[in-house]
C-alpha cells in the first residue's frame, strides 16, 4: 500500500497535514507524561524509564522541526507578534481556520510545551531524592544540595506542564465545540479536509525519521547508562 511518504497526490481539499511521526510521538507524549505522572509516587523506577523516553521523543521532535515534513517545521508554524494577534482576532468566529498545520496559537503551545518538557527531563537526570537513596543518573555530577534544588525545580516545572497540558485540551475542545473544527482527528489519521482544494505538502521520509530517532535513543542511553 502506497504510503503519505510515496504517494503524489494532486491538490485536493482533503490532504496529509500530519506525518507518522509527528502523530505517533504526539500521542506516546501524551501516555508516558501520564506515566510519569503516575510513577513518580508509586515507581520511581518507571518514572525514570519513561523520562527516559520522554527525552528521546522531545529531542526528536526538536530535531524533526527541524528537518521534517512542511507541518512539523518550526520555520512552517510559528509566527511574529503580528500574524498571532491578526489570527487571535478570528477565533471566537465559528468556521475552519486556515492554517494548514499548526496556527499562530497553537504554535505557542507547541514550542512551550516541547521546551519545558525538555527541560524537566534534563532536571530529572540530575535530581535526588531527601534521603539520597533514590537518584538521576547525573546527579552525582553536582553537589547534593544542587541536586535537591533542581529537584524543587522539576516538581515547579511539573505543575506549570499540568496547567499548560489542561490549556491544550480546552483549546482542542474549544475548537470542535464552539468553531465546529475537530483538530483531534486529524492527529489521529493525518488527513484534514478543507473548504476549499490545498495542495499537499512535502512529507519526510521515513528512513530519515527512523534513524535520526535510533540516533538520538543511543546518545540517550549512553547518556544515562554512563552517568
Amino acid at each position: 500500500m502506497a504510503t503519505a511518504d510515496d504517494e503524489v497526490r494532486p491538490s485536493s481539499d482533503t490532504v496529509v497535514i500530519w506525518d507518522g511521526w509527528v502523530r505517533g510521538v504526539h500521542w506516546l507524549i501524551a501516555v508516558l507524561f501520564a506515566v510519569s505522572w503516575y510513577t513518580h509516587r508509586a515507581n520511581l523506577e518507571w518514572h525514570r524509564y519513561a523520562g527516559y523516553a520522554l527525552l528521546t521523543l522531545v529531542l526528536f521532535r526538536i530535531y524533526w522541526g527541524f528537518v521534517g515534513s512542511t507541518t512539523a517545521r518550526f520555520a512552517h508554524f510559528v509566527k511574529g507578534p503580528a500574524a498571532i494577534f491578526r489570527y487571535g482576532r478570528t477565533v471566537l468566529g465559528r468556521g475552519q481556520s486556515t492554517p494548514v498545520g499548526h496556527n499562530p496559537l497553537g504554535a505557542i503551545s507547541v514550542v512551550l510545551l516541547l521546551g519545558l518538557l525538555l527541560a524537566q527531563c534534563l532536571l530529572g537526570l540530575f535530581v535526588t531524592d531527601v534521603d539520597g537513596l533514590e537518584s538521576g543518573p547525573l546527579s552525582g555530577l553536582v553537589s547534593f544540595d544542587t541536586s535537591r534544588t533542581l529537584a524543587e525545580w522539576h516538581g515547579r516545572l511539573f505543575t506549570a506542564l499540568q496547567i499548560l497540558v489542561g490549556i491544550h485540551v480546552v483549546a482542542v475542545l474549544f475548537y470542535l465545540f464552539a468553531k465546529r473544527e475537530n483538530l483531534i482527528g486529524p492527529m489521529v489519521t493525518g488527513w484534514k479536509r478543507f473548504v476549499e482544494t490545498v495542495a499537499p505538502l512535502p512529507i519526510g521520509k521515513w528512513w530519515h525519521a527512523a534513524s535520526a530517532l535510533v540516533v538520538i535513543a543511543l546518545l540517550v542511553w549512553l547518556v544515562v547508562r554512563n552517568g
